[in-house]
């Protein structure tokens, strides 16, 4: 009997009760894979302890560095993580060995009362600490010719909710996935359309890093992985890269993948970047076959990103975190 079957392994989370879920999710899944037991290690990462916004810590990285000092240190064994937090450089020392089929990328609005965004108030004050939904949610309040003041709030699932529940806000806007996985959906009073609000480059896929020299945990763990889901964060990731942005740019991208009956043949790539007011948006998209290599999924990104460019996306970035 191979004597590791008996020793657990050490999965990285971070402590919050979504990531915390998210990690449970893959921990069974992993147990099933390798019968190997798989133990929870929380780790607190200077996202989770600093109460500054995202906009102003840079946001990249701020939710991965320490799960990655922690693999690297031997400390855990593999860690998952949102994959919209992380940066889009990849250390030599670690690989993404699995990114599991994408939940709901879509954003969700939680309101008073019930409310549809297109039902809120003129003047309605919305929460998010995301640059990139503040620049979405005021266009889209402006193509429905209304206004709406967006108010710049962090901390987790229930402490946004509770800024609705308390009356401080007319409604706050989180990712539907996070939602979905701690069992909440039901409190959404809306799921906002691709059409009107892109999601985060990423967003509602998860990581699953390990170290690049452990080929025997990358085999095992390379199970859990969605090669659709791979092909399309790959695309949006390239996208926000070849912008040269940091996660809390305000960049949205989104990869559908389109299908012609049963069979699955184009990727549809859309991105977007746009003035925190909301007056000016740059919004493109780009089709072409499904990419069958990451250099393919990367090369879909960057023309994309070109476009954008050249159609002055650079210019309404602001402060760019690289």
């Amino acid at each position: 009997m191979n004597p590791r079957l008996d020793q657990p392994l050490r999965l990285g989370t971070r402590r919050s009760k979504l990531a915390m879920s998210q990690s449970g999710h893959v921990a069974d899944a992993v147990r099933a894979i390798t019968g190997r037991p798989v133990e929870l290690v929380e780790i607190t990462t200077y996202g989770d302890v600093s109460r500054e916004h995202l906009a102003q810590i840079g946001g990249t990285g701020v939710f991965v560095t320490a799960l990655r000092d922690a693999l690297l240190r031997g400390e855990v064994d593999f860690a998952v993580h949102s994959l919209k937090d992380l940066p889009t450089s990849q250390p030599e020392e670690l690989v993404i060995a699995a990114m599991p089929p994408r939940e709901d990328p879509r954003d969700a609005l939680v309101a008073r009362d019930g409310l549809t965004f297109e039902q809120l108030p003129d003047g309605a004050r919305v929460g998010t600490g995301s640059p990139r939904r503040m620049a979405q949610l005021n266009h889209y309040a402006r193509t429905l010719g209304k206004r709406i003041e967006t108010v710049a709030i962090r901390g987790n699932v229930d402490t946004r909710i509770g800024f609705v529940r308390d009356g401080e806000l007319d409604a706050v806007v989180l990712a539907a996935a996070g939602l979905n996985r701690i069992g909440r959906s039901a409190e959404a009073t809306d799921f906002l359309s691709v059409d009107n609000v892109l999601p985060a480059p990423g967003q509602g896929a998860l990581a699953v890093e390990c170290l690049a020299s452990d080929a025997e945990l990358i085999a095992a763990l390379a199970e859990l992985d969605d090669p659709h889901t791979r092909a399309a964060v790959t695309a949006e990731r390239s996208l926000l890269a070849a912008l040269e942005a940091g996660c809390s740019a305000p960049v949205g991208a989104l990869a559908d993948l389109l299908a012609d009956g049963q069979a699955v043949n184009e990727m549809r790539l859309r991105g977007v970047v746009g003035t925190l007011d909301g007056a000016t948006l740059v919004q493109l998209s780009t089709t072409g076959p499904v990419p069958q290599s990451y250099d393919e999924a990367i090369a879909l990104g960057r023309e994309l990103a070109d476009e954008m460019l050249a159609k002055g996306a650079a210019g309404l970035m602001g402060e760019r975190s690289l």
